[in-house]
């Protein structure tokens, strides 16, 4: 999976577009990425564009570490994740958000991105 992530709205946000395959291996080195940015720049709200995701890959089990590994690179449960995706890919990143949230995460899925940035804006 490939990445680029760009500081939006003076600092208020990182955006963070995606492309490729969504694999576990792929989202924990963005998760490591995310991380470091956000803590050099003290943000605490990630936008995370998987419109571009040509398919995603991960069983239940991957589904219910990744919360775990996330802590593990560094991600803060302080912070607060919008994610984008297309309906295709709803039923996987929908149960991913269930688990993100039950694991203490601040953790949304929308399918645009005016919903994901007026949730992700809000104080």
């Amino acid at each position: 999976m490939e990445w680029t992530n760009t500081i939006r709205e003076k600092g208020q946000y990182v955006e963070i577009i995606t492309k490729g395959v969504a694999d576990g291996k792929g989202s924990l080195d963005m998760a490591k990425a995310i991380a470091i940015t956000m803590s050099k720049n003290q943000i605490k709200r990630v936008l995370i564009d998987q419109r571009n995701v040509d398919s995603v890959s991960g069983g239940t089990i991957d589904i219910y570490q990744r919360p775990k590994q996330l802590k593990a690179t560094g991600v803060i449960n302080e912070l607060k994740i919008a994610e984008i995706v297309n309906p295709e890919h709803n039923e996987f990143f929908n149960f991913l958000e269930t688990v993100c949230i039950n694991s203490g995460f601040e953790f949304a899925i929308f399918n645009d991105k005016k919903s994901a940035l007026e949730w992700l804006l809000k104080q």
